[in-house]
C-alpha cells in the first residue's frame, strides 16, 4: 500500500522539526527519522493505528508520535495522511 502525505501534514512536520532544531538539532533529526519510519510502516500495517474517536469511522485512524498524532485515512490502495496535530492543542 502506498503512503501519501497531505500538504498540511508535511507543513506541520517541517514546522515541528524547525522548532525543535532551534535548541536541539540532533533531537530534531532523530524525531523526524522516527516520524518518517512510523508513517512509512503504515504502508504494510495500515490498521496499526486506532480509530479516531472524534470521527468514529474505521477508515480514519491515528498513530501517536509525541507530542503529535498523525491522522490518516485508509483507502483501497492508499494510506493518506490527513493531518499532523499537536496533542496539546
Amino acid at each position: 500500500m502506498k503512503v501519501v502525505w497531505s500538504a498540511l501534514a508535511e507543513q506541520r512536520a517541517l514546522e515541528a522539526v524547525e522548532y525543535i532544531a532551534q535548541d536541539r538539532p540532533l533531537t530534531a533529526a532523530v524525531w523526524l527519522d522516527k516520524l518518517l519510519e512510523l508513517v512509512g510502516n503504515l504502508s504494510q500495517f495500515e490498521q496499526q493505528g486506532r480509530v479516531v474517536q472524534e470521527i468514529g469511522l474505521p477508515a480514519y485512524r491515528e498513530v501517536l508520535h509525541s507530542p503529535y498524532r498523525v491522522i490518516y485515512r485508509v483507502d483501497a490502495a492508499v494510506v493518506r495522511t490527513s493531518i499532523l496535530h499537536r496533542t496539546s492543542r
